[in-house]
């Protein structure tokens, strides 16, 4: 199984508003580098939107480590929160319903198909590849800003 570096990274300019995601896939030498944006949305879906699109990227299984600035992305899934969500009916608790669920869902399927492991990273910590990824993501959504 080949293993694969993932960075990520989703941005809004506001919360709900234009968002941008982006990610990088470093295999060996190899590097791949996308970002796109949404007219409407959250950061939490950008977020979201970049590893779903990250991982839809890998031509085979692959154990993939996945780094990323969103607690809650990693928390979700290393904590099993949204395994959880997904028992109960994509709800939190008894009152509260469980937000994207249509993106976790997504998500979920494709984490049937790679083994991955994900990591929380600080933003804008230097780290060289999650400050790239957040670039992207915010010069995608200013390009959205500049057509409207």
């Amino acid at each position: 199984m080949k293993k694969v570096i993932i960075y990520t990274d989703g941005a809004c300019s506001k919360n709900p508003g234009p968002g941008g995601w982006a990610f990088i896939i470093k295999y060996g030498e190899h590097i791949l580098e996308k970002s796109g944006a949404e007219k409407e949305t959250t950061n939490n879906r950008m977020e979201l939107t970049g590893v779903i699109n990250a991982l839809k990227s890998l031509k085979t299984s692959c154990d993939a480590e996945i780094y990323t600035d969103s607690k809650y992305i990693v928390d979700s899934i290393e904590k099993g929160w949204v395994f959880r969500w997904q028992q109960n009916n994509w709800m939190k608790n008894k009152k509260e319903k469980a937000l994207n669920k249509d993106l976790w869902e997504e998500l979920l399927n494709l984490l049937k198909t790679h083994k991955t492991k994900f990591n929380w990273v600080k933003g804008h910590a230097n780290i060289k590849e999650n400050e790239r990824c957040d670039k992207l993501a915010v010069s995608e959504y200013k390009k959205l800003q500049k057509e409207t």
